[in-house]
């Protein structure tokens, strides 16, 4: 069973408000820094899924003054929020959650399309790829290891933070895989079919 994005959101934002109380940019910043390989949000859904959170009682929040600053909106998990986040945690997963991928999209379709073009999307998207790939393999487990010390979190989080860096490694290995079998078949039937009208 595929769960809503909302409801995904959720979750994320509960697991890390579990560790400490933060404000929205700060989610969105651990977010960029942690979960980005197979979860992240725009600002706008953190806030407002956590308005929503808020509206159902598994967070509170309070003004922070600061004299340097704006004032900000700090977040803080309640039991009502933990006890739903481990009902989650313990929930199996009964399937598999089902891929959207756009290029694979494009590429389903690009017999009608441009040959030229369809590769020079394809060389871009290996560079993006590689990029990531990249991202995931410098980090080490003692950037994890900080990165869960800042957040409060212990060595046994890191270990798990770890493994979901280790998914998005071998995701991306595979990934520039399949770009390269691609490019080099297509460029192997260049001249041999023609776009549909």
């Amino acid at each position: 069973m595929q769960m809503p994005v909302q409801i995904m959101l959720k979750y994320a934002l509960l697991g890390f408000l579990n560790y400490q109380t933060l404000s929205g940019y700060d989610l969105k910043r651990i977010m960029d820094t942690s979960t980005a390989n197979f979860w992240h949000a725009d600002l706008s859904q953190i806030y407002k899924a956590l308005k929503a959170l808020e509206a159902d009682g598994l967070i509170s929040s309070a003004v922070q003054a600061q004299d340097d600053r704006p004032d900000r909106r700090l977040y803080t998990i309640t039991e009502d929020g933990r006890a739903d986040l481990r009902d989650w945690l313990d929930e199996p997963l009964a399937g598999t959650t089902p891929l959207k991928e756009t290029l694979l999209l494009k590429v389903f379709f690009s017999a009608q399309a441009d040959r030229d073009h369809l590769l020079t999307q394809l060389v871009i998207q290996r560079e993006l790829h590689r990029q990531a790939l990249a991202r995931y393999q410098g980090q080490t487990l003692t950037d994890i290891e900080q990165n869960a010390a800042f957040m409060g979190a212990t060595p046994e989080d890191a270990l798990f933070w770890d493994l979901t860096r280790r998914a998005g490694v071998l995701y991306e290995e595979m990934y520039l895989q399949w770009l390269d079998e691609a490019i080099s078949r297509l460029k192997k039937r260049r001249g041999k079919g023609k776009p549909h009208p």
